[in-house]
């Protein structure tokens, strides 16, 4: 057949077969690498504010415990936002002629809201309470990040399922005494997983893996 095809029409049909065989593979490895990366989960990226809240100067020259402004933490699936009523509690004799705060202040006398923007996200298929993880020993700094060194909060976890799953099935790791969950420095010390195992104990921590705990 060799009158028939030129010379590198052999090469060109094992060029095009590899590319097919590539090419399908590449739609098929694609997605599963975007959806571990950063690019899709939000790690590490920083939301851009209406006002700049430095958590550094509350939380290390303030000494505000993160329960002052996510008041409902402990009792309610969501953390809970400050009003600006708050925020004007003391930034309406400090700093209240600060041009960074005219946008609490505006929306103080005004009533519109500030439109702050979500830093963690998760699916809205995707059940998460707050509460529960509090009161059973999880302390923000195990989800959430060295907070208290962000001047921008970012997300500090992937917020997978993966991620999840692998603390629901051993989560003595990550526990700590109630007095310390909102510590961010914070550390069992010598005792490692001992210290969580009894905290599990005391704390009647369970390892759930059914589906229902997070898809309702």
């Amino acid at each position: 057949m060799a009158f028939l095809f030129p010379p590198w029409s052999n090469t060109a049909v094992r060029v095009a077969l590899a590319s097919l065989l590539l090419g399908g593979a590449s739609a098929v490895a694609a997605p599963m690498i975007y959806i571990r990366s950063d690019w899709s989960s939000g790690e590490s990226e920083a939301q851009v504010q209406p006002v700049q809240f430095d958590h550094r100067h509350h939380y290390q020259d303030d000494a505000m415990d993160c329960r002052y402004c996510h008041n409902t933490v402990e009792e309610s699936a969501t953390a809970g936002m400050p009003s600006v009523g708050k925020c004007m509690g003391c930034h309406g004799q400090i700093w209240n002629d600060s041009p960074q705060l005219a946008p609490v202040r505006e929306s103080y006398f005004s009533g519109r809201p500030i439109r702050w923007r979500r830093v963690h996200n998760v699916p809205d298929f995707v059940y998460f309470n707050h509460a529960i993880h509090v009161n059973k020993g999880v302390g923000c700094v195990t989800c959430h990040g060295r907070v208290d060194q962000m001047a921008s909060v970012r997300q500090s976890a992937p917020l997978t399922m993966q991620w999840c799953l692998d603390c629901h099935r051993a989560p003595e790791p990550h526990l700590r005494p109630l007095s310390a969950i909102t510590d961010m420095t914070w550390s069992p010390g010598g005792g490692g997983d001992e210290v969580g195992r009894g905290v599990a104990e005391a704390l009647n921590v369970q390892h759930l893996m059914h589906c229902t705990t997070c898809h309702r």
